[in-house]
């Protein structure tokens, strides 16, 4: 009897098919990229474009999910009493954010420090909060002040301090075409900002080089 071979099992697509969702896309969002589509010269209608207005406001609605997020929803009550007074350092949390003057993405890491006075907040919210705000249209310098305003507004601490590192494709891809340039900027709040020492303490724990 010829051997018989196993038959081969279906792939599972869990999270690969992004077309199972096309009846949950905003229609309004939809139907803007077909106008857009065809405004440049291509045919939304043909093949490889058919469902990409789908796709795009789909990819909209997540991109822009913080302008829907709450603070203190996000913090949901993770702050504790802790006697600890030492910094409190997360080193580069990944983002990606949208430049709100041409709709291109920024992306980069973001280092985040604050010292306690008496309170601490689940280490897992400060990427939370990051992720908040930069999935919003920015601008890279408000972006790095509303992270450091909205911990020290949860946790009144004796400082904050943020320093956020990105590329723009507003500037690699179009204007000036630098695709090595690298876009630094920081708040600085209490001790961060009055104590020199903290704040080189900050940046050396970051890895961030001072001249």
């Amino acid at each position: 009897m010829p051997k018989k071979h196993p038959q081969p099992q279906p792939i599972e697509r869990v999270g690969l098919d992004e077309d199972l969702a096309d009846e949950q896309a905003n229609p309004r969002i939809a139907e803007a990229t077909r106008m857009l589509l065809t405004e440049i010269g291509e045919d939304p209608r043909r093949q490889g474009l058919a469902r990409t207005p789908e796709r795009v406001a789909r990819a909209w609605e997540y991109l822009t999910q913080g302008y829907r997020t709450d603070l203190h929803t996000i913090v949901n009550g993770a702050i504790f009493d802790e006697k600890y007074d030492e910094m409190v350092a997360v080193k580069s949390i990944q983002f990606f954010s949208l430049c709100e003057h041409h709709l291109l993405p920024f992306y980069g890491k973001c280092h985040v420090a604050y010292i306690p006075d008496g309170k601490v907040v689940g280490i897992s919210k400060i990427p939370r909060i990051v992720d908040m705000f930069a999935r919003r249209l920015q601008i890279q310098e408000r972006l790095t002040a509303q992270i450091a305003e909205s911990l020290h507004e949860v946790l009144s601490p004796k400082g904050v301090g943020v320093v956020m590192e990105a590329y723009h494709m507003c500037m690699m891809m179009r204007g000036v075409e630098k695709q090595d340039s690298l876009t630094t900027t920081s708040e600085m709040l209490g001790v961060f900002k009055t104590s020199p020492q903290t704040r080189a303490e900050f940046l050396s724990l970051m890895g961030i080089k001072i001249a």
